[in-house]
């Protein structure tokens, strides 16, 4: 019930950030999200990393960030980025230069070309897949 004068409970640490300058530390990541009642046709490109959800028809490029295509994704498109995560689905190209996985319940139908490829159990693949250094 009563606390010695040694074990007297410390003050919460205060660290104050100034908002012109982040902590050595602190890594800031941008996203871009496109949600799945959003409908694009034509080209799209960006430099950060992306999540699409929603409905696309003709080119990513995103080549030196990542790109989700999430689980309620229908997407008609060549793709070119750093490393392409699929759960939804996928008709076209796709070239990862670090790598490209296609996870359940994803599904490609078209060429991949990646440093790194992973097909997850229950995932849909149907086209050729080359694998090549990444230099």
């Amino acid at each position: 019930m009563w606390r010695k004068h040694s074990e007297t409970a410390r003050e919460p640490t205060i660290v104050r950030v100034s908002p012109e300058r982040p902590p050595h530390n602190f890594k800031q990541t941008r996203v871009a999200s496109i949600g799945k009642t959003v409908h694009i046709k034509g080209q799209l490109s960006g430099s950060e990393d992306l999540t699409i959800d929603g409905v696309l028809e003709g080119r990513i490029e995103v080549p030196d960030y990542a790109l989700t295509i999430g689980p309620n994704a229908d997407i008609k498109a060549d793709i070119v980025a750093r490393v392409v995560t699929i759960f939804g689905s996928v008709v076209g190209n796709v070239i990862g230069r670090d790598k490209v996985e296609i996870r359940r319940p994803g599904s490609l139908r078209g060429n991949l070309k990646g440093a790194h490829v992973a097909i997850q159990e229950g995932a849909h693949f149907c086209g050729k897949v080359e694998m090549k250094r990444r230099q």
